[in-house]
């Protein structure tokens, strides 16, 4: 099934009576009225051809418990090898040499706080997996496009600042300008020296999310080019919670990449081509399980983004370093060389609706002196040098555009290495 209207425009006749199509969605404690609307059959076309394009014929179609569909498609005919520059791509057979200081493993998934391990992505909880020589993809569905601003917008990042807002900045400061209501609390690296990849364990959270159009993530970016200008290349991954990307309010891993400071290039998971999976058992976007609890248990999952120094693709590892995919360097103009900032934290949208401070929760909805067991953390903060080596980050600042609303604290130990607690609730009485 290659989706919801694989028949021509004639054949959609007797839909034309509807009038309104409604955006139904699990997360009902939002309002999504505004997201119900009327649609003419010539967008409705429009809509399926693009899902025609990124929604790959599978070999086999697991159905999550969460309502997601995952589809099984085979690792030849997945998005990523339509895009322009890959068209004589081949796909990474030879294992990427993997930073000195880590080592592969078997497994994959979310870490509890005793070191045992569970079920980590929803769509395993039956046992099913998809074949080897496949890729698992989560399908997209015009619902989902129709929550987006437009065609062009579904499944893209807006620019993370304002042009007017960076007139005045510094070139080496981190890429966190509020002026378009994004609001961040984030470590980085000083010195704009050469980085070949990050690494970090992130607490998951379920956080609540005020507006559909709004979003909670927490996440690694690994950045180079200039934060001021249209030339910026991030590679970006962690977890998100994104009612209008995916219909629901659960934690999901995510990634995103660009080339041009989130312009006309990249997006998030396979929802254009440029990311080559390679894995059989991760559904990039699919939703993490179990998350943690105030004073309960604390679960965290393991990210590493590291350029192979053999063929220069940037590769990605989850969980004990299991490789997922990587994007390939012809995708990149800066990232082609190295890396020369990270930056590790959360961030949100903040639309201010109703001329008030959005209360959608950045981690775990506590301000970062909550501690563990409240507060959300990032900790083992680690880079990738020119030797291709892992090392513990020493240098790093930290910055939150509004602590009234979301604040982090960072600090050191033998065990956590470099880390810091994040996070807050928005609107409260000292973020009105």
């Amino acid at each position: 099934m290659k989706g919801l209207f694989p028949l021509p425009l004639s054949s959609l006749l007797p839909l034309l009576f509807l009038a309104f199509l409604s955006i139904i969605c699990e997360a009902t404690s939002l309002n999504y009225t505004k997201y119900t609307q009327q649609v003419s059959s010539l967008r409705l076309e429009r809509i399926q051809r693009h899902l025609d394009s990124i929604n790959k014929p599978p070999l086999l179609t697991i159905q999550s418990p969460d309502g997601d569909m995952i589809d099984c498609v085979h690792k030849r005919k997945q998005p990523a090898l339509d895009h322009p520059l890959l068209k004589n791509h081949k796909i990474q057979k030879t294992p990427p040499e993997m930073p000195k200081g880590i080592k592969m493993a078997e497994t994959e998934g979310v870490r509890g706080n005793n070191g045992s391990r569970s079920v980590w992505q929803m769509w395993h909880q039956k046992g099913r997996r998809c074949p080897q020589g496949t890729v698992p993809i989560r399908r997209s569905t015009a619902h989902d496009v129709l929550r987006a601003k437009s065609l062009y917008h579904f499944g893209k990042k807006s620019s993370r600042y304002a042009a007017a807002a960076t007139a005045g900045r510094r070139a080496d400061a981190p890429d966190v300008v509020s002026g378009n209501g994004h609001e961040h609390a984030i470590a980085y690296t000083t010195g704009g020296g050469e980085v070949y990849g990050a690494k970090a364990t992130i607490n998951v959270w379920e956080p609540s999310i005020d507006e559909v159009n709004e979003f909670s993530l927490s996440q690694v970016w690994v950045l180079s080019g200039s934060f001021d200008g249209s030339d910026l290349n991030s590679i970006e991954a962690g977890w998100q919670v994104s009612p209008e990307l995916y219909g629901d309010s659960r934690p999901r891993l995510f990634t995103y990449w660009t080339s041009d400071s989130y312009q006309a290039t990249g997006c998030y998971n396979l929802l254009c081509s440029g990311f080559i999976q390679t894995n059989s058992r991760i559904a990039i976007g699919a939703a993490i399980s179990p998350v943690s609890s105030t004073d309960g248990n604390q679960f965290d999952i393991t990210i590493i983004i590291w350029k192979d120094p053999k063929l220069g693709n940037w590769w990605m590892g989850f969980g004990d370093n299991t490789l997922v995919g990587y994007w390939p360097t012809e995708l990149f103009t800066h990232l082609t060389d190295r890396a020369t900032m990270v930056e590790w934290g959360g961030e949100v949208v903040n639309s201010r609706a109703n001329d008030q401070h959005t209360s959608t929760q950045m981690g775990s909805g506590h301000y970062a002196e909550a501690g563990f067991g409240k507060a959300s953390y990032f900790r083992n903060l680690e880079i990738v040098d020119s030797d291709n080596s892992l090392s513990s980050v020493r240098d790093i600042s930290t910055l939150a555009e509004n602590t009234n609303c979301y604040n982090i604290k960072s600090a050191y130990n033998n065990d956590w290495g470099t880390h810091f607690y994040y996070g807050g609730p928005g609107k409260s009485p000292q973020c009105p």
